[in-house]
């Protein structure tokens, strides 16, 4: 049972920022009312400008964090750079002394520290954030999302994902003015199969395709490949040997043309010829759901590799979690990922 807290600004510093003070007082509202005691990293609240200037820090607040007392670590929420904590983390050692076996949860740029701490043999949950979840403005958080939340903070472990029933347009305005207004609905369509073996298994591993893009391609930022590649951030495929690849979309939306140039060069890793399996997150509103599909089937042109859409992970809302370095079982014909224990 998690009775303690610790939030983290490893990536974006908007947790600090005044213009989201009444989603944190709600956000902070709802975890005290589970009887949790929540504590900010030293950082955490330092705004937009510290935190992107300060890598280091960010650094200092996970390391703080794994060697604290806390039962938790939860991601205040994404963010792009998250790849220039890599030095603090790994010159020396600093992330594999600190390892700890706390509940670690967060998406988007947060992919990057997923797979830092799959490097020293960590296990993490992916899925949800602080800001994106916890503190959202409806009057309570989605209910399917509050479902895995509570799942996780009262065993410490999910047990198996299902389908939404529903998905959400995504929110547009966060502004105080929108408290307790609730997000327009939308009938989901469950998992989708889109080719190979309805049953499959391995443990997952992965997380938003654009952060993974950034690791090999330095369009967004001049050093992010080269830094990543230093630090062998990415696993080589005989550490991807019989997992489950997971990929989800930003809030960026990219262009099916983007979108074809981030699986392409994903598949020249050479990961889709050792992986069992490879889960896709639905899109942000469904937006390109149809194109991405396509790309999907005509690049990943192995039949036998199973290939299952339309997960309620990452971006889209609602959101489940997924924990990663358990074995998981993909059941397409019962709607079901089952996962062992921790």
């Amino acid at each position: 049972m998690v009775k303690d807290i610790t939030v983290v600004s490893l990536s974006s510093g908007i947790l600090g920022e005044q213009f989201v003070r009444h989603e944190l007082d709600i956000g902070l509202r709802r975890l005290n009312e589970y009887g949790i005691s929540v504590h900010f990293a030293k950082h955490a609240l330092s705004g937009l400008d510290f935190i992107a200037a300060h890598p280091e820090c960010r650094a200092e607040d996970l390391l703080c964090a794994l060697r604290s007392d806390t039962d938790m670590i939860l991601c205040a929420i994404g963010g792009d750079d998250t790849y220039r904590l890599l030095p603090y983390l790994f010159d020396n050692g600093e992330l594999q002394n600190a390892a700890s076996d706390k509940i670690f949860l967060g998406f988007s740029d947060t992919t990057v520290n997923h797979f830092m701490l799959n490097k020293v043999g960590t296990r993490t949950f992916y899925g949800q954030s602080f800001l994106s979840d916890v503190c959202e403005l409806d009057k309570e958080m989605l209910p399917y999302t509050r479902r895995y939340f509570e799942e996780l903070i009262r065993t410490g472990t999910i047990s198996e994902v299902t389908p939404s029933d529903v998905w959400y347009s995504s929110r547009s305005d966060f502004s105080p003015a929108c408290i307790g207004t609730p997000l327009m609905s939308h009938k989901n369509c469950g998992f989708r199969l889109l080719q190979g073996a309805p049953l499959f298994s391995g443990e997952i591993l992965g997380g938003c395709i654009d952060t993974i893009f950034d690791m090999f391609d330095n369009g967004r930022y001049a050093d992010s490949a080269e830094i990543c590649g230093k630090y062998g951030l990415f696993p080589s495929v005989a550490d991807w040997r019989g997992k489950i690849m997971l990929l989800e979309s930003s809030e960026e939306k990219p262009t099916p043309e983007k979108y074809r140039k981030m699986i392409r060069t994903i598949k020249a890793t050479g990961v889709f010829d050792a992986v069992n399996g490879v889960l896709i997150g639905k899109p942000d509103d469904e937006t390109y759901f149809d194109e991405y599909e396509k790309i999907i089937t005509e690049e990943l042109t192995n039949r036998n590799l199973p290939v299952v859409t339309n997960i309620n992970i990452g971006h889209a809302v609602p959101r489940c979690i997924i924990p990663f370095g358990v074995t998981a079982t993909v059941d397409v014909n019962a709607q079901r990922i089952s996962f062992g224990r921790r």
